[in-house]
């Protein structure tokens, strides 16, 4: 249970933090769109990226900088693209209500979760290097550890997805959609910058 419950509390810890995923599942669970999805696939990229680390990728990535490099322009890329996006749908009017959003294919958002998880380079830091770390300093009960944190993502993200879907009814207004989309904006432009000095 101490592995567990260490897993659990490390693996919250480094979740909670608004980043590009939770900005993108907060979003998605206002505007109610493929909210299920979303949260699976995030919460278990998470999980396989946590298992990767406690199996030992972390070592493999510490030794090759080089791949945390073509992840780190690719994830700035993206990010800036998102901002700006993100941008554009703040001041377009037909997208800025529950009612009057743009529905976006279930592929479309796959595609997304699956950019903004895997170009991140601090996601393989947060849970195959970091965690995978602390993962190993339980030798017989690494992966109670690891099963710890893979429920702390799961709980985290079905609970601002859902939560969010929950909120959505009273956030209808056009002004509300219009902060969010310049907040995620923001978040996204933020982390381009971080991800662009940020030395590994």
């Amino acid at each position: 249970m101490i592995a567990f419950s260490s897993g659990l509390a490390s693996g919250l810890a480094l979740i909670i933090a608004i980043g590009a995923q939770n900005a993108f599942v907060i979003r998605q669970g206002l505007q109610r769109q493929h909210v299920l999805t979303v949260v699976l696939f995030c919460a278990i990229s998470d999980a396989l990226l946590i298992a990767a680390g406690t199996a030992g990728l972390g070592k493999a990535i510490d030794s090759a900088p080089g791949v945390l490099e073509i992840v780190r322009w690719f994830g700035v890329t993206y990010l800036i693209f998102f901002g700006l996006k993100s941008i554009r749908s703040a001041f377009r009017h037909n997208s800025l209500t529950l009612e009057q959003g743009a529905v976006v294919s279930r592929k479309k958002i796959i595609l997304t979760v699956l950019a903004l998880t895997f170009l991140n380079p601090h996601v393989y830091l947060d849970t195959v290097i970091f965690l995978g770390s602390i993962a190993n300093q339980f030798p017989a009960e690494k992966w109670l550890f690891s099963s710890g944190a893979m429920t702390a993502s799961f709980f985290w993200f079905f609970s601002i997805g859902y939560g969010s879907t929950m909120a959505a009814r009273f956030m209808v207004k056009v002004i509300f959609w219009k902060i969010l989309d310049l907040a995620v904006a923001a978040i996204m432009f933020t982390l381009a910058a971080y991800l662009t000095f940020y030395k590994f």
